[in-house]
């Protein structure tokens, strides 16, 4: 390591949320300034940096100094302290004031303002009013600072001090002396394991209260994440107790204190629809109000009367025979009439069993009655097939519900629902629960709500299984599709999946030409690798003309490993987009045009997980780059790079509510664990005119057999079938419900 130290002449770059700067530091001994790279706090021109580090060549910029520790000192000459507080450091405070005050006071400026500020008054232009602004700014400055060097001596990442001091104001550092957890509640970006790190370095004790309740909260969080709206406080317990070390008795007593504190909720353990078993459910408490809330709302749709005259009702079918774009068959006006008498009905079949036919007959009906239709999908991909099919608008439900960040969030709700009085949402087994009630708060209870999805295949990446516990409870009018029409059963892509579906192998016939549908068999994943590269750059483009980046989307069971989306998407990055402008990102790379995915939600860009998109703009000396989604071009910043992944190769879950030309699919035995007939269904029922699986097919056989997928902790279906039971008067057993099977 070289030790350095300069003045920073000019902060060149800095991104407040990271800390990442590039700065130009005047060093003795040096003719030019020094390119300084680093996570520095806040820098201000002026400041002298005593830094550690190292030197580094860029391929662009050159020479660099890439700071990994260093202290600031202010400066202490009249012309760094011009520069100190002409920066902007100050709000009110420009350069003209700044050299006003610097003239008055020279190298005395900085003591007069911390120890005597008063003495401003003697400046020009400086009254009471500016003089309390100029000491306000000062503080707030000061603390921040202060602040800052606390966060870097625990390891925080010193991009969150802003954040911290705009939670816990002038008493931050106290606060957290206090009680570091709190960060992990708190603060976004913050979890657990930092928090507690920061706490062991505080030396708090394992045994700590705070310690323990933390680590609870945050085992809640993680598994939500996983998809459980809640969790069984028995196993939780044990989690609890091995993953922090602590006797059971300490966790025991902070899930009482949780819970009078009303920080968790504790229900009896539900085990189906409306039985109990011993032990409790534990939530948190915004999972909780809103599980509660989508089966309060649904319940109050259903209270609504639906029914139409007979007159309306079949002048309506009749407009819809009309004007089908195929002829209805007797099932297809039953699922029809059914949605004219229900206010709250499920849609649910495979590939190929008519739900879009069906959709379309609905619209037609709703649109002779002069209703108002919405449309909506849990994904700009999901709604922008919608549209296609239906020849309607359709939104993301983000959009229709008008969320804005800058507003508070959902603009339609309770208070100001939509002007509405049919909403269809595909790709219904995409909402999780939180969305779920908020879709629910939007609609007004006139309305009707007609839910359209396939539940067999993964459920949402949020947590719930809303549709499929919709559909067990038995609470509302269920069309389930089974049969595959005529034009669909000449699909080996169709008949592959519903054989899947149904526990069954896919026929393969590697003779049959013209087939959708392959298997390429492969032993090891670096075989399977290999070949997935030659498909995706070279095969399949040539034998059936499909642009390799835009047309063909490789979906893998699982991120490692050397058939996993991250290894696939280094290779098929070298074959597809070898060379250009780059920005490194950690072990990742990401060029100018490369394929890449937002991984997360970003509600001040509007981009949502699962969006995909091409970089169509990559500039390297200001660290940023510029992505192009169905025509929106968003920045990111290169502190920013961690919300997008290249997407040559992506995870099934990724690609839920898309649909791609053509899809290559690795299944290995390696991916054991992941292995599972929902995974391998929606990844084949992804692909419209070719599907090629490479593998073995002892891990097909393997995924297909195994329908033990992991089990959601929900309490949806038990509310939603008791509340049945009460709107029925019935005591047990029966409901009100009809779920009908039937062919398009």
């Amino acid at each position: 390591m070289t030790e350095l130290t300069g003045q920073i002449e000019q902060v060149t770059y800095f991104n407040a949320e990271s800390g990442f700067t590039v700065a130009r530091v005047a060093v003795s001994g040096r003719q030019e300034p020094v390119t300084v790279v680093g996570r520095l706090l806040d820098p201000r021109p002026g400041e002298v940096l005593a830094m550690t580090g190292e030197w580094a060549t860029h391929r662009t910029f050159g020479e660099q100094f890439k700071v990994t520790d260093f202290t600031i000192h202010v400066p202490t000459t009249a012309r760094s302290i011009l520069k100190y507080l002409g920066s902007g450091l100050i709000r009110g405070l420009g350069p003209e004031m700044a050299t006003r005050i610097v003239d008055q006071f020279g190298d005395r400026t900085l003591d007069i303002i911390e120890k005597d500020i008063e003495q401003l008054r003697r400046v020009r232009g400086i009254g009471r009013k500016r003089l309390d602004s100029i000491r306000r700014a000062w503080a707030e400055q000061h603390d921040i600072r202060q602040l800052t060097l606390f966060l870097q001596q625990h390891d925080i990442p010193t991009g969150q001090a802003m954040k911290i001091f705009k939670r816990y104001g002038h008493s931050a550092i106290a606060v957290l002396r206090r009680n570091p957890y709190r960060l992990a509640s708190d603060i976004a970006g913050i979890g657990f394991k930092t928090a507690d790190r920061m706490a062991r370095q505080m030396a708090f004790p394992m045994e700590s209260p705070m310690r323990v309740e933390a680590g609870l909260l945050f085992l809640l969080e993680e598994l939500a994440g996983q998809g459980h709206v809640y969790f069984p406080r028995r196993d939780l317990e044990g989690r609890a107790t091995e993953m922090l070390s602590v006797s059971p008795m300490l966790v025991r007593e902070a899930i009482a204190r949780l819970d009078r504190q009303r920080r968790i909720v504790m229900e009896p353990l539900s085990v189906g629809k409306g039985d109990m078993a011993p032990g409790q459910a534990l939530y948190l408490p915004y999972l909780n109000q809103a599980e509660c809330d989508v089966a309060r709302m649904v319940g109050q749709l259903l209270d609504m009367p639906a029914a139409v005259s007979s007159k309306e009702e079949n002048a309506a079918l009749a407009l819809a025979r009309k004007h089908s774009p195929v002829a209805l068959v007797p099932r297809q006006l039953e699922a029809v009439r059914e949605a004219l008498a229900a206010k709250v009905m499920v849609i649910t079949g495979g590939p190929g069993t008519g739900k879009t036919t069906i959709i379309q007959a609905i619209l037609h009906v709703f649109a002779a009655l002069r209703a108002t239709i919405h449309l909506a999908a849990p994904t700009g991909r999901a709604a922008k097939r919608m549209a296609e099919a239906t020849g309607r608008n359709a939104f993301t439900i983000h959009r229709l519900l008008e969320y804005s960040i800058q507003k508070g969030g959902f603009q339609r709700n309770a208070e100001w629902p939509l002007k509405t009085d049919l909403v269809v949402v595909d790709e219904a087994s995409m909402v999780d629960t939180l969305l779920m009630a908020h879709l629910l708060a939007g609609i007004p209870q006139t309305a009707r709500l007609i839910l359209v999805g396939d539940v067999h295949q993964l459920p949402s990446v949020g947590p719930g299984n809303v549709l499929g516990d919709i559909i067990a409870s038995e609470a509302v009018p269920v069309v389930e599709l089974t049969d595959i029409h005529r034009q669909a059963r000449a699909s080996r892509i169709v008949t592959s999946a519903h054989a899947v579906n149904a526990g069954q192998m896919p026929v393969i016939d590697p003779a049959d030409a013209d087939s959708d549908f392959y298997f390429v068999e492969r032993a090891t994943p670096e075989q399977a690798r290999d070949t997935i590269a030659h498909l995706v750059a070279d095969r399949i483009p040539n034998r059936f003309g499909m642009d390799p980046v835009d047309d063909i989307q490789v979906l893998a069971p699982m991120h490692r490993g050397a058939a996993g989306a991250d290894e696939l998407n280094r290779v098929l990055q070298a074959a597809l987009n070898p060379k250009g402008i780059e920005m490194v990102r950690g072990s990742r790379v990401f060029r100018l045009n490369d394929k890449v995915m937002q991984i997360r939600n970003n509600y001040d860009k509007e981009v949502f997980n699962g969006d995909v998109g091409r970089i169509t703009a990559l500039r390297e000396e200001a660290r940023e780059l510029e992505v192009t989604y169905d025509g929106l071009i968003v920045s990111y910043a290169s502190t920013e790079l961690d919300e997008i992944v290249t997407a040559y190769a992506v995870s099934v879950h990724k690609s839920q509510g898309s649909e791609f030309p053509a899809v290559v699919i690795p299944i290995l035995t390696q991916h054991y664990m992941l292995l599972q007939r929902n995974l391998i269904y929606t990844a084949i029922t992804r692909g419209r005119r070719l599907v090629v699986l490479v593998g073995t097919r002892r891990a097909l056989a393997m995924a297909v057999a195994r329908n033990d997928q992991h089990k959601r902790h929900t309490g949806l279906c038990q509310r939603l079938t008791v509340a049945a039971r009460k709107r029925k008067g019935l005591d047990d057993g029966g409901n009100g419900s009809t779920r009908r099977r039937g062919r398009d």
